[in-house]
């Protein structure tokens, strides 16, 4: 199988580009940079320069290849309304050049925060919420499935976590809590995040290219929820910083997201594609010094 792979010298699409060549597939990955397009090479893949605005380069290269994974995406809060829109509309010229083939294209998303209710891979995004900004990119993938394109969305939770993590929420909040000089929580810490480890959200990206049916969401859900005043606990042990509640308003946009209680399921999805996770656990990772050493 040839796959081409938005995001593919990213964290998980390192991983992804990884499993997919020891699996005897053949990678291209969209390259922004000499830097990005060496890492791809290195891994064994075939690099092609672009950027997410470069749509006729994308089109083409997917229409070459059997299967799209689409991972990139900013990290920028500031340019989320304007890469969500470069997004729907590349996604249209994607089900244009697809329509009919029966070849799968799996995007990533995050998994929906519900405020202490479990989140299935029945539930939808809220677009108004602080994990739904690419509530409209969602709809577009899953909408590819009418046109006899086997589109499928992998649902992401707030931690993807392992050794080498350098642009994910877990470090982010670590940057924060040491700008903070206090490992933080929002009130009583009880509030949870799911999360899963590197390895394990490569395999389901995996496995979700090679059998996922037309229309599938999953979540890429490894703990179901681990609590926040236990992360905290564990980054002020680390680093030597005191573990203290914090008002989510100094944190801004991040706030929201630290603050909600937001576990998710993927009993669906474990069923679905016979995928079960093995690798560490946050707690391990965060013990293990992977974000504080």
């Amino acid at each position: 199988m040839r796959v081409f792979i938005t995001g593919a010298s990213g964290w998980i699409g390192s991983a992804l580009t990884a499993e997919l060549i020891s699996a005897g597939h053949d990678v291209t990955g969209l390259a922004r940079s000499d830097a990005s397009a060496e890492k791809i090479t290195a891994a064994g893949g075939t690099a092609v320069r672009g950027t997410m605005q470069h749509h006729d380069l994308i089109v083409s290269e997917a229409q070459k290849a059997d299967a799209f994974a689409h991972l990139a995406f900013t990290l920028d809060f500031a340019e989320f309304d304007e890469a969500v829109d470069n997004e729907v509309e590349l996604i249209s010229k994607i089900g244009a050049a697809y329509e009919g083939t029966g070849k799968a294209f799996v995007a990533a998303s995050g998994t929906p925060i519900l405020e202490g209710r479990v989140a299935t891979e029945d539930d939808a995004l809220d677009p108004e919420g602080p994990a739904g900004a690419r509530a409209r990119t969602a709809a577009a993938v899953l909408a590819l499935s009418e046109r006899g394109i086997r589109s499928a969305l992998v649902r992401m939770p707030r931690s993807v976590h392992g050794q080498g993590d350098k642009n994910g929420l877990v470090t982010a909040l670590v940057g924060l809590d040491r700008q903070l000089a206090t490992a933080a929580y929002i009130g009583d810490g009880a509030n949870r995040w799911p999360a899963v480890h590197i390895s394990d959200a490569a395999r389901i990206f995996f496995l979700a290219l090679e059998k996922a049916p037309a229309g599938a969401v999953l979540h890429a859900v490894g703990e179901e929820g681990v609590p926040m005043g236990q992360v905290a606990a564990v980054i002020a042990a680390k680093t030597g910083l005191p573990a203290a509640p914090v008002d989510a308003e100094q944190l801004g946009v991040f706030g929201a997201l630290l603050g909600a209680d937001q576990p998710a399921s993927a009993i669906m999805t474990r069923r679905l594609l016979l995928w079960e996770p093995t690798g560490p656990t946050l707690i391990d990772d965060l013990e293990a010094g992977y974000y504080t050493d």
